[in-house]
Formats: C-alpha cells, structure tokens, sequence
C-alpha cells in the first residue's frame, strides 16, 4: 500500500525557515514526479512546487527564490526548503506523487507564520 508521510509542519515567524520532509512508501516501482501543494480554509489546493525524477523543478512564482525542493530517490523522499517565510505561507502542505500513472497524497502537515 503506498503512502506518503509528511513531517517538519509547525510554528515560524516571518523571516524565518521551515523544512518539510515526505517520505513515499509501498511501491515495488519508482516514484515519478513528487509535488508540494498548499491549501488554505475555504480554497483551492494549490501547487508549490514540482520536482521530476531526474532532478528538475518548477515553482509557484510566489515561492520562487525563498523555496527550495530536493528529492532523495533511493530514500523515495522529497524535501521543501522554506526561508523568508511570509504570514502568507500559513497553509496545510501536503505531500503527492504519481506512480504508474495514479496520484498519492499525504496527510498534510500544518505550517503556521506568525508576523
């Protein structure tokens, strides 16, 4: 059973970091693209950002230059590097991955800016 775990969620104040980590299991087979999305009470789940197998990654333009995603294949887990943090970030994040043409997701995890 595949699942995708989320950790690193919590409390910063504006200017400051956060790490998340997500850690993709229970698959026989290799994750294909791994993907951060963010989604507020009331609205849409939005994309942060995307990074493939291979290494390459797209942004939300808003996260551009302050956020950082990185990818350990032979852990199956993703990480997303947060500095600068804005009030605005506060979100649940949460964790996808397709894998042989169905996406995964995880739990989310909290990130809360105070200003």
């Amino acid at each position: 059973q595949v699942q995708l775990v989320e950790s690193g969620g919590g409390l910063a104040q504006a200017g400051g970091s956060l790490r998340l980590s997500c850690r993709a299991s229970g698959s026989a087979f290799p994750f294909g693209d791994m993907s951060w999305y963010r989604q507020t009470p009331g609205k849409q789940r939005d994309l942060v950002a995307t990074i493939k197998r291979h290494g390459a990654t797209n942004y939300q333009d808003s996260v551009q230059d302050r956020f950082t995603v990185t990818r350990d294949n032979a852990l199956d887990t993703i990480y997303l590097e947060m500095n600068s943090l804005k009030p605005e970030d506060t979100a649940v994040y949460y964790c996808n991955a397709i894998l042989l043409g169905r996406e995964y997701w995880g739990q989310g995890t909290q990130v809360t800016v105070s200003s």
